[in-house]
């Protein structure tokens, strides 16, 4: 069954049930109100009839025949009897309606109950023990309600009615709720057809209602987002890795070839040295490629608050012992007053590894054994810049610099496989922040600029 169907079933059967049990309390409530209040008629008219046989001294047979034919016309089939304190009969209507069981209701009568209030049939029997002028009288009547039988009837007819029509209501609006409700679905449905992870620039259309659809469809768009990055990370990673591994795995086997022919023993320890260094450099690859793709699962990533310049100052002892000649010039800027100025939310082990990275980066492409690094917060944001000597890139390789394995025209004879800025910009987005880089021209500077959010009080 489908949504729209259960929709439609589930709105119609609860609507359904609820106006029925309403329509029904509604029969209930005057049926039980007419008989209330009819009942209460035949106990004022016994009452009557009691009063005033009381008050005539006579009791002669005339007499209560004329009673009986002018109080005949006030109940429909109409019968009343009437008993003395002793529980004798001492009057009787003259309707031919009969009483089954008088002597049972009249022994209930006294003590126990001055009221009794039956059925018999469709009729409504009713009796009363009364006491007019300290003598105790009973009477017991029976009659019926025609015409609250017949209002009641209407009612039941009006009712049934309106039934049927509020089914045929609650039906359309069923549908039409249901439609509604499950047309954006259907929609959504619609377009998944034609998007994949392959499809650029595909995605669902958001509604401008913030409801659950909304949301869902928000999230499936960050969701493809996510699987269309993963996706092209790893279609470009198997065609890189592939093509890069194979190049420097044949080159390796290529120079051991070349060494188990070597006679010389020097040329032999130069060659394995270039061996061990090659070596370790695809190692290096491979664990950067690993790195990148534990960042962009968001693997077991936890988040704390972090001092920058604690990280900057524990990679710059750990970059030094690599390369002990280059110096770092580490400035924090007079408008950062206090700590928490250079404190953020961040994963601890990948920002680290971000700024080694981007340290290092100063290393390989400094025209001079020389960078700087400074501190600045301004507009609830903590900017340190990455600054050293050397050529600038050109402008039509900066859109290409965060992408997998790309290597400028600067990286010429330089060992490296275009991996570092890539695992850097996935760590600083990850953080909450942004990378930038652009190169001053006055001061011939490349610079990488990470923005990252201030911590909140």
């Amino acid at each position: 069954m489908s949504i729209r169907q259960r929709i439609l079933f589930y709105f119609s059967l609860l609507s359904t049930a609820v106006t029925g049990i309403t329509f029904l309390m509604i029969f209930t409530v005057f049926s039980n109100y007419r008989r209330e209040e009819y009942q209460q008629r035949i106990k004022d008219h016994i009452i009557s009839t009691i009063s005033l046989l009381a008050e005539t001294k006579e009791l002669n047979h005339n007499l209560l025949q004329n009673f009986g034919v002018a109080t005949i016309n006030k109940l429909i089939k109409e019968k009343t009897l009437i008993f003395n304190e002793k529980k004798k009969l001492i009057y009787s209507s003259l309707d031919d309606t009969v009483i089954k069981f008088p002597n049972g209701i009249l022994n209930r009568l006294g003590a126990k109950y001055q009221s009794i209030e039956t059925q018999e049939d469709d009729f409504e029997l009713v009796g009363v023990a009364f006491q007019f002028n300290g003598v105790q009288y009973y009477g017991i009547a029976k009659a019926y309600d025609a015409f609250g039988y017949s209002k009641l009837a209407y009612l039941k007819n009006l009712l049934i009615v309106l039934f049927f029509l509020f089914l045929g209501l609650i039906l359309i609006a069923s549908y039409i709720l249901a439609k509604q409700i499950s047309q954006p679905i259907m929609d959504m449905a619609s377009s998944l057809r034609i998007i994949n992870i392959e499809t650029p620039n595909q995605y669902l259309q958001v509604p401008d209602r913030k409801d659950e659809i909304h949301v869902l469809a928000s999230r499936f768009n960050d969701l493809m987002i996510r699987l269309k990055e993963s996706f092209n990370f790893q279609k470009h990673a198997i065609h890189h890795i592939s093509h890069e591994l194979k190049t420097p795995i044949s080159i390796l086997v290529s120079n051991l070839e070349q060494l188990e022919k070597e006679k010389d023993a020097e040329k032999l320890r130069i060659g394995i040295k270039n061996q061990k260094e090659d070596t370790k450099l695809l190692g290096d690859m491979i664990n950067s490629l690993l790195e990148i793709a534990k960042v962009e699962t968001h693997a077991k990533l936890s988040f704390q608050k972090i001092r920058l310049d604690e990280i900057v100052f524990d990679c710059l002892t750990d970059t030094q012992k690599l390369h002990p000649g280059f110096n770092f010039d580490i400035v924090l800027d007079p408008g950062i007053e206090n700590e928490e100025k250079l404190s953020v939310m961040g994963n601890l082990p990948l920002m680290q590894m971000a700024i080694q990275n981007l340290m290092l980066n100063c290393v390989h492409y400094s025209s001079k054994p020389s960078a700087k690094i400074n501190f600045k917060a301004i507009r609830g944001e903590l900017q340190i810049k990455f600054s050293n000597p050397g050529p600038g890139i050109p402008k039509k390789e900066i859109p290409y610099l965060f992408q997998h394995f790309f290597r400028g025209e600067n990286s010429k004879g330089k060992r490296g496989f275009g991996l570092g800025l890539v695992l850097v910009n996935k760590v600083i987005t990850l953080n909450g922040g942004k990378i930038q880089y652009h190169y001053e021209e006055d001061a011939g500077l490349n610079t990488f600029t990470i923005y990252l959010p201030e911590l909140k009080k």
